[in-house]
């Protein structure tokens, strides 16, 4: 066993159900002058230093001046990709926006070739590589998607690729299908194809084979209708995958309530939203997922954060690490941004990044709090005079060490 003693706060303690929403995200859940007790790969035990009991461990680690928190659950990442497209960086810089690049056969189709001619292994030890650099930002649970491939061969080589990061990094890692991610060029001219290939070939054939946990497509102008939408996410609930989805990046387009009624995870990016979306959202279990760093990189609006909770609903923000809008994993980055450019406070934006991102992914059973039985995954701090000094911090993570499975790492 473990002892981390005299913590000077402890953040994101208790058990927790449900995603915290509303007007509860302002209160951070957290103890002062704390203790920890890990036993194994597991939380075993916490509370205050003056109910600390005697106990025999093998090691004590003293954490005066220090916060313990868990670590980042980033529940929206393009995190396996072939290669960067600095080249567009370049054009947006130069007046070009992502719709026009995408147009002149940029954007995701620049990715999707590339990829497509790319052999499995260098693919996977650039995927490894990423991983390990944000592990050591502080994420400690991470979702993954498709959709650099549109085709079965290519979607399946790239769901291999996160199957091996999932066999190969002990953190919970999800998969998710976004195969309707854009229309491929073998499909410019015949689109319905493209969603039959989807939905009776690509999903079938991944969701038997248990490559992926969700289904996921880019409901957007000039990508995917919302009556796509609805055909996808039926067969991909019908394989017994759950939706996320990306919807209302630069329109809204009724996408949300769409997902909403196949019971959908997280509605993701949602730059631009209506009171409708709102409405849609109230009362249902899908989870509003904000992505910052595209909107930093991308120049666009960023999700209106204030309305969502002024709302009363959860919400989580994730990286949406990729090479084209958002490529940072930096989970430290994001959670200032959230505060900065989203007006959250900082507890609201630490439950986003920890707790609610693990609701966001279906992990919250084992990560994203401090929970008895939950994985000892967690950030120490350097000594900071408070946990709102963590975002106050921008550009710069605030780990002094991280613990993983029981471990310091």
């Amino acid at each position: 066993m473990k002892l981390i003693t005299n913590i000077h706060q402890l953040l994101v303690t208790g058990s927790f159900d449900t995603p915290v929403a509303g007007a509860a995200l302002k209160q951070m859940p957290y103890i002062e002058n704390a203790f920890l007790l890990i036993d194994q790969d597991r939380i075993y035990d916490y509370g205050t230093m003056e109910d600390m009991h005697p106990i025999a461990v093998d090691e004590v680690i003293d954490a005066t001046g220090q916060i313990v928190l868990p670590m980042w659950c980033d529940s929206h990442t393009h995190l396996v990709y072939a290669q960067g497209r600095e080249k567009e960086f370049v054009d947006r810089i130069n007046g070009l926006s992502y719709q026009e690049i995408a147009a002149r056969g940029g954007g995701i189709l620049n990715s999707a070739k590339k990829l497509r001619e790319m052999d499995m292994e260098p693919l996977y030890e650039a995927a490894a590589s990423r991983l390990e650099q944000l592990i050591a930002l502080g994420t400690g649970a991470i979702e993954i998607k498709s959709g650099y491939g549109l085709s079965l061969a290519a979607e399946g080589k790239m769901l291999e690729v996160i199957a091996r990061l999932k066999s190969n990094f002990n953190i919970p890692i999800k998969a998710t299908l976004l195969a309707a991610h854009a229309i491929p060029e073998a499909y410019a001219t015949n689109r319905e194809g493209y969603i039959e290939c989807i939905a009776k070939e690509m999903i079938p054939a991944f969701a038997k084979a248990k490559r992926c946990d969700f289904i996921d497509i880019f409901c957007e102008s000039g990508y995917f209708t919302v009556a796509e939408l609805h055909t996808i996410l039926a067969a991909g609930v019908a394989h017994g995958l759950r939706p996320k989805v990306h919807v209302n990046q630069f329109n809204a387009i009724g996408g949300v309530a769409a997902a909403v009624s196949h019971n959908a995870l997280s509605v993701d990016h949602l730059e631009q939203l209506t009171q409708e979306d709102i409405k849609a959202l109230q009362g249902s279990q899908t989870i509003a997922v904000a992505l910052p760093g595209c909107s930093f990189f991308l120049g666009i609006p960023y999700t209106p954060a204030r309305r969502i909770i002024d709302a009363g609903l959860p919400i989580a923000i994730a990286s949406d690490f990729n090479p084209g809008s958002a490529p940072s994993g930096n989970m430290n980055f994001v959670v200032s941004q959230a505060c900065i450019n989203l007006k959250m406070t900082p507890a609201e934006a630490i439950l986003a990044a920890t707790i609610n991102g693990a609701f966001a992914m279906d992990v919250a059973q084992e990560t994203g709090s401090i929970t008895k039985n939950k994985k000892a995954n967690l950030i120490m701090t350097p000594k900071l005079s408070s946990y709102q000094a963590i975002p106050y911090h921008f550009g710069q993570h605030q780990i002094a060490q991280l613990i993983i499975n029981g471990e310091f790492v």
